[in-house]
């Protein structure tokens, strides 16, 4: 994160104590120089600077305790085991500390030492302490001067290998020789403004806190530092993508009038909101690049329609792609029958589709006899010409690669960019993720959607949610039944249909099968032939059956919350009550914390914000599926007000200096394209 000084840049081999085996070992988890050294936090911290009397000891909570040694000596016991066994006085009472084969720790030991433990006290025939972390003080030597006792003590990641202590001291020795060489990034009046400390109290007490106090201003300026140079980048990004010469739409005329009058519906308030966003931005010259935002069935469609529309009566073609064949097929059904009686022509082109059929439309395509084509992954190959794309509409966006993205866009000149999701994401996300996009919310449901009721079951009900979905079909209705694999999923079939339903009409439906298959199967679900679907997330999206009133989502803790809220916006979609069944025996807190969450609400906003907090963000600017940010201090959820007054700051500085030309931003400069490098090319993707 800093300039290219020796110090920072030096390979840890040559730290005081590490050496080419060890050093191996550290650049195995990415510690390769002393910059990583000191970059690399910890993840917690225990407070061992306050010393509790041995007479206060508490049997089973951890304590620092300081004394002299009165003896010491070896055991071994019948099994084998070593037990090296040393008495501790403090003057107010004897604890025993016990270390279990680690015989050559005697050799550091004498009676009368002073001696530093920190550990949980237990209790065998005498009070004892079990392996606790030690320190023996020489007669001179200050407390302050201990990495491991008698202060705030950091904990880092480990490896088998990689010991805490090792890590703590060699972390240690780093700060104290070589933080002075770290450089100062930000602006002095940026960190005036912001009350932030220097780089190098920060790094200091991030490490070895003074009080606690220190540690949070540390914490608060390293954070900052992160979030301010990930706003920076994403300033750029839109600043960049906005002086870009792209196409101007018409917004009145016959077509979108006729588009109007067809909608056999009201609009909600959100959907009126996002066309008004889309018509303002397709009219301007600069290129749209605008994510939709709204929950599962909130209506993102008609409003994506409307958008095609626009470019389709300006003379240009529309796209949309979609992560799946069975949502392009659902889109390709549902705007065939909004926009074909208006003649418009609309084409699916999916891996799926015959070959002669494809070549076909691939050559209308080109010539423009087509007006819009829906497809997948089979839209970015070099064979797909379009003669004047004025529109790119990219669906369930966070499944697609944003080298994916790109190349579709790179089919035409600055088209217009519309990227939609049904995954509701929360502001502080939305504002690092898509901070280059302009962005438009659906948060209201249309007129008519039915209640979901969630309810949580562990395995010993299982016969009664199977006895419920027998009567919801007895009652004319459908259900779906969900597991996390294709194996388990193909077993559960085969067992439902000797066992539990016998007598009805089951199907299965997954990602192994041919796109023939599932079309069957799908079909035969809508028309009513069958009456349990037993599927696994392939139904996530795009499926659309309105008499489907039950969904049965098997070994439920292993999916998350987004992932679930996405499962159960399958159902409700019709004139009946629907119920979302969670099959599950998690075996952890955050297990039954994410079940909880999920039968608690419907709201999609609510669950996305429990989401993020339980898995966290990825990667950023990256090629990693879902392009999620790194963020690698600091969390986006519990950091909410250092990132927006981050945001703050990076994007009026960039307003002011857009190229970070003045001398006091060179460092900053160096350190974004550092950060940033290996996917620069990727910075004008939306």
């Amino acid at each position: 994160m800093q300039d290219k000084n020796s110090g920072l840049k030096m390979p840890v081999q040559y730290i005081k104590g590490v050496g080419p085996k060890r050093a191996e070992l550290l650049n195995k988890v990415g510690l390769r120089t002393v910059e990583d050294i000191l970059y690399n936090l910890p993840r917690r911290y225990e407070d061992r600077s306050q010393f509790t009397p041995i007479s206060k000891a508490v049997i089973g909570e951890y304590h620092t305790l300081q004394g002299q040694v009165l003896t010491f000596g070896l055991k071994k016991t019948r099994r084998g085991m070593s037990i090296f066994q040393a008495a501790i006085d403090d003057g107010t009472g004897v604890i025993h500390a016990m270390w279990f084969n680690r015989p050559f720790i005697k050799k550091y030991f004498k009676v009368g030492q002073k001696i530093i433990l920190y550990g949980k006290v237990d209790r065998h025939e005498v009070m004892a302490i079990n392996q606790p972390e030690y320190e023996i003080l020489d007669e001179d030597k200050d407390f302050d001067e201990s990495a491991h006792i008698g202060r705030i003590v950091p904990i880092y990641p480990l490896t088998k290998e990689l010991n805490q202590r090792f890590i703590r001291a060699l972390t240690k020795v780093t700060v104290e020789r070589y933080s002075r060489s770290l450089s100062e990034a930000l602006p002095t009046r940026l960190r005036a403004r912001n009350r932030l400390v220097d780089i190098r109290f920060a790094i200091n007490n991030i490490h070895f806190p003074y009080s606690n106090e220190g540690l949070k201003r540390a914490y608060r300026r390293i954070v900052f530092e992160e979030f301010f140079i990930l706003q920076c980048a994403i300033a750029l990004k839109k600043k960049d993508a906005k002086v870009e010469e792209g196409l101007s739409h018409r917004t009145e005329g016959e077509l979108v009038n006729a588009f109007k009058k067809s909608i056999p519906f009201e609009l909600t308030k959100g959907q009126r909101e996002a066309i008004a966003h889309i018509e303002a931005d397709m009219k301007s010259p600069r290129p749209m690049n605008r994510l939709l935002e709204g929950d599962v069935g909130s209506g993102k469609t008609i409003v994506a329609s409307y958008a095609l529309i626009l470019t389709v009566q300006s003379g240009y073609q529309g796209v949309i792609m979609a992560p799946t064949e069975i949502l392009a097929e659902q889109h390709c059904l549902t705007l065939s029958q909004f926009l074909m009686p208006l003649g418009v022509n609309v084409s699916l082109l999916v891996s799926g589709v015959p070959l002669e059929t494809k070549d076909k439309i691939k050559r209308e395509i080109k010539s423009g006899e087509i007006d819009i084509v829906i497809g997948t992954h089979a839209l970015i190959q070099e064979d797909v010409e379009f003669k004047r794309l004025g529109l790119c509409v990219i669906d369930e966006q966070h499944k697609f690669g944003v080298t994916q993205r790109d190349i579709l866009r790179k089919k035409g000149l600055n088209p217009d960019c519309l990227v939609m999701t049904a995954t509701p994401i929360p502001r502080t996300l939305a504002l690092t993720v898509y901070g280059d996009l302009d962005i438009s919310i659906i948060r209201e449901m249309p007129e008519g959607r039915r209640p979901i009721t969630t309810y949580w079951v562990e395995e010993e009900k299982r016969s009664e949610a199977y006895n419920f979905i027998k009567e919801q079909v007895k009652e004319g209705r459908q259900a779906y039944i969900v597991s996390p694999r294709i194996q388990a999923a193909e077993e559960m079939f085969e067992r439902l249909k000797k066992e539990a339903f016998a007598d009805l009409k089951l199907g299965l439906i997954h990602g192994g099968l041919n796109s023939e298959d599932k079309d069957r199967v799908m079909g035969d679900f809508k028309k009513g032939r069958i009456d349990v679907l037993v599927s696994t997330v392939v139904i996530e999206v795009g499926i659309d059956v309105p008499n489907a009133t039950v969904m049965l989502i098997e070994e439920a803790e292993k999916f998350g919350l987004s992932q679930l809220h996405q499962l159960r916006g399958r159902i409700g979609r019709g004139e009946h009550d629907s119920y979302c069944i969670l099959l599950a025996n998690p075996a952890t807190d955050e297990g039954r914390k994410r079940l909880q969450a999920i039968t608690e609400t419907v709201d999609g906003f609510a669950i996305a914000e429990e989401d993020l907090e339980i898995r966290g963000p990825g990667e950023f600017f990256g090629t990693r599926q879902h392009g999620l940010p790194e963020i690698r201090f600091g969390s986006i959820v519990a950091d909410m007000e250092i990132m927006e007054q981050a945001r703050k700051e990076a994007f009026e500085l960039i307003k002011a200096d857009p190229g970070l030309n003045a001398p006091e931003h060179a460092l900053l400069k160096q350190n974004l394209y550092s950060r940033f490098k290996a996917t620069a090319d990727l910075i004008h993707v939306g």
